[in-house]
């Protein structure tokens, strides 16, 4: 797909999974497990799925993933698989090596989100992509540095402090253009700066969604994740950007979608529902 200046490309960097009934909150199992089945563990499986913006200057990929920093137990407790995916094999699927991204756009700075924006070497953490700047909302660097006794086990430092410390971090205000195809639209219900990632121009809209929607399966509105800090804000954001969404035909791009990356929805008696699932926006 291109989208301005933009040629989009998926960048799939492996998979993880965590329990079900986190991910969906109040919702009963009998309901999810029928789209999401869960393991003996009940974890269900999720993508960390990324997109590349490539254009004659500029080579934009947003979040990173899980990254490759983790021990085995680490690895044991999310069920970490990059055995067929990783975010580097996937970069040189499309001829680009960490050195080419000139920008990394960080949706908010949870593990599974910035895992890959740093590396060791020579026994020192590092940017991944050393010739990128690195856009986060200033409100989530905050609550990062100092969460909540809740949240604090998703927000590792050593996948941040290093950029802020090599002055590779740019902070963002949020709802405003990154750029002429770019604009990033600030939301506070799963952790607060949040940022989704518009892409649009004349013709086409593409809406990286994160945390707002991280499968399919939460486009129906109560299906909110337990991780949440604000489910009310939650519901509030996902009403107001489906109804956009619906009425002017966005695609949605899903991160953490097993099976589709894409989707476009459409209102129903229940509120909203998805119209089509995309196999690749590629």
């Amino acid at each position: 797909m291109r989208i301005g200046k933009y040629n989009l490309h998926t960048i799939e960097s492996g998979f993880f999974a965590l329990d079900g009934g986190a991910m969906f909150g109040i919702i009963p199992k009998p309901l999810w497990e029928k789209s999401n089945p869960a393991d003996e563990k009940n974890r269900i499986k999720l993508a960390t799925r990324n997109l590349l913006l490539k254009s004659d200057s500029k080579n934009i990929l947003i979040d990173t993933g899980m990254g490759t920093k983790w021990d085995e137990k680490f690895k044991e407790i999310y069920g970490i698989d990059q055995n067929e995916y990783s975010l580097e094999k996937s970069l040189l699927n499309i001829n680009l090596k960490p050195e080419d991204i000139t920008d990394v756009i960080l949706t908010h700075l949870h593990f599974d989100h910035t895992g890959g924006s740093t590396k060791t070497l020579d026994g020192k953490l590092m940017p991944a992509f050393p010739n990128a700047a690195y856009h986060i909302s200033k409100k989530n660097f905050d609550w990062a540095v100092n969460p909540t006794d809740r949240d604090k086990g998703s927000y590792l430092k050593e996948n941040f402090f290093p950029l802020k410390e090599t002055g590779v971090l740019c902070f963002t205000n949020n709802e405003k253009k990154f750029d002429d195809e770019i604009e990033l639209i600030e939301i506070n219900g799963h952790t607060f700066g949040q940022q989704l990632v518009k892409i649009e121009d004349a013709g086409n809209t593409i809406l990286y969604c994160a945390d707002l929607f991280p499968t399919t399966t939460h486009i129906s509105l109560p299906y909110i994740m337990g991780y949440d800090l604000q489910p009310l804000v939650t519901l509030a954001e996902k009403k107001k950007i489906l109804n956009m969404a619906a009425e002017k035909d966005w695609k949605l791009f899903f991160e953490h979608d097993p099976y589709s990356p894409a989707a476009v929805v459409e209102r129903s008696e229940k509120g909203y529902k998805i119209k089509e699932k995309l196999k690749s926006i590629d």
